[in-house]
């Protein structure tokens, strides 16, 4: 796109797109993060000789990253209390990251 339009129209079509991103995405990882706390009571299964599994390990750690994420997201969208520490989007995205790297752990 920036390659076709001129900075002027590159910068009009960015934020155009930007005000339906900023619309739709907060609820979708809403979404996603209701729907993964209901998996995890699914998935987690039953902890057994007082050990984790390594599988049961990752997702725990998977699960408080998203809970962390959710938790930080409601608060913004809903409640418009902005982040108190980490007001980047850096550290969020980091963790988003981190959180998908789990997932490919997991099947190992």
């Amino acid at each position: 796109m920036k390659q076709t339009l001129t900075n002027e129209e590159y910068a009009k079509a960015r934020e155009a797109i930007m005000i339906n991103v900023r619309k739709v995405v907060p609820y979708a990882l809403m979404i996603a993060v209701a729907s993964g706390l209901y998996m995890i009571t699914k998935v987690f299964g039953k902890i057994e000789d007082n050990t984790m599994t390594y599988f049961q390990i990752l997702l725990s750690i998977k699960a408080f990253l998203g809970s962390w994420l959710g938790i930080r997201g409601i608060n913004q969208k809903l409640f418009n209390i902005n982040p108190w520490v980490f007001k980047s989007h850096f550290f969020p995205f980091t963790l988003v990251v981190i959180v998908i790297l789990l997932s490919q752990l997991m099947y190992i």
